[in-house]
């Protein structure tokens, strides 16, 4: 368990250094525009590509943090048992889904590497490059809904939020 929550630590820093990255993606596009001698071509779709890495990659951590959004006015309502029969359908149905995801983003970054896919932009990026953000994101986010799971299958709790209640905003 201690090598999975690393390998999920790796993936949120990995993902705070592509926010990094789109920050830098941003300001290299607003320095061009000001000054052409420092134009990069292509900064919006790097730009792009770091968004959609940091997005995917910050997937897996977040769950586990227990920090996605979830509904509990109905499950606060049920019974311990029924409860806990929810959470593991829920948590099959996420794990289903993440699956087909992952499996199709994987297919994507091969088919893009078999056929030499090449962004349209100046820059002619290979797409199988930018792809692995989201191709790693989902396959994390299959183990994380896969540990999850298992703890549920264990019944061992969820893991909480910080706070774990529901923010006031007045």
């Amino acid at each position: 368990m201690k090598a999975l929550n690393r390998l999920f630590d790796l993936a949120a820093w990995l993902a705070a250094g592509f926010l990094i990255g789109t920050l830098a993606m941003v300001l290299f596009g607003i320095a061009g525009r000001l000054w052409p001698a420092l134009a990069l071509p292509g900064s919006d779709a790097y730009a792009g590509y770091c968004m959609a890495a940091a997005a995917f990659l910050a997937l897996a951590p977040t769950l586990r943090r227990g920090e996605h959004i979830r509904v509990m006015l109905v499950l606060q309502r049920l019974p311990v048992p029924a409860r806990r029969a929810v959470e593991l359908a829920v948590h099959a149905v996420g794990l289903a889904l993440a699956g087909g995801l992952a499996w199709f983003s994987l297919r994507l970054v091969w088919q893009s590497h078999a056929f030499h896919d090449i962004s349209t932009g100046l820059d002619a990026t290979p797409l199988w490059i930018p792809q692995l953000g989201m191709a790693a994101g989902t396959v994390l986010l299959v183990l994380a809904l896969a540990v999850q799971f298992v703890e549920h299958l264990r019944g061992q709790p969820a893991p909480a939020a910080p706070g774990d209640e529901p923010a006031r905003i007045e």
